[in-house]
């Protein structure tokens, strides 16, 4: 069997309890080394075979699959956060599908969950932003036309850029010419919740050079959308005149 384990947006312990008691009865992990904790690896047990994915090709991947499949080990293909956020998991579950390999995924805390943590901030605000758009600036790997961070941003609402850091000055433009206008809240979060995690404030217009003071040029996320400021309306949820299906409203 082959398990997809997100690992969490960093922090060791932020692995879901799922996740961890896999890694630590596994034969073989597969971990994304670039981006995953290697502190997750605290969890495997003696004798664990351990691969690092980042000096790997796809099917240099596949293989060892296939290997521990033969010799009825049990395999954890360590991704960071959630894999089903650019964690390129569907190529190889459609090989596995080919090869007649069991497999399964197991979720785990995005990245973007964590950098909302590390700001103490709420993405999905009343009268602010209901809505959040995850997305990227196209890079090697392209993106569709209609899904350019300019076209989000004329809706103004909650945008987490991931894979972009080293584009910041694009980003900066799209988001403008989309509608953000240039003082807009913005932040870069590197690295939440690793020991070493920044968390930079700025404008829309100065990501670049908040960046370049904080001497970030990767593994950090861009969050953006009136969900940094102040202003916003209280929840109807937890308000004493709203009536609820467990709760009356009170008139006074």
């Amino acid at each position: 069997m082959i398990h997809f384990v997100g690992a969490g947006p960093g922090a060791p312990d932020l692995i879901t309890l799922r996740g961890a008691e896999l890694l630590k009865k596994t034969d073989v992990i597969i971990y994304a080394g670039s981006l995953v904790n290697p502190a997750l690896l605290q969890y495997a047990k003696p004798g664990c075979q351990v691969y690092n994915s980042a000096e790997m090709t796809l099917e240099e991947v596949i293989d060892v699959m296939k290997d521990a499949e033969a010799k009825d080990l049990d395999t954890v293909r360590l991704h960071t956060g959630d894999a089903s956020l650019y964690g390129a998991i569907r190529e190889q579950m459609d090989l596995l599908d080919g090869l007649e390999i069991e497999y399964e995924d197991v979720p785990g805390v995005s990245s973007f969950s964590g950098a909302a943590a590390a700001l103490n901030a709420e993405y999905t605000l009343p009268d602010v932003s209901q809505s959040v758009v995850i997305t990227r600036m196209a890079g090697r790997t392209p993106v569709p036309e209609k899904e350019s961070i300019r076209s989000f941003a004329e809706h103004d609402c909650t945008m987490v850029i991931f894979l972009s850091t080293g584009l910041l000055e694009e980003v900066s433009r799209e988001l403008m010419e989309g509608g953000y206008d240039a003082d807009a809240p913005a932040a870069i979060v590197y690295k939440a919740t690793w020991p070493e995690e920044k968390v930079v404030r700025c404008t829309v217009s100065t990501l670049a050079q908040a960046a370049k003071d904080n001497g970030i040029t990767k593994t950090a996320l861009i969050l953006v959308g009136g969900f940094l400021g102040s202003e916003y309306e209280r929840s109807k949820l937890y308000d004493p005149t709203f009536t609820t299906e467990f709760r009356k409203a009170s008139h006074s």
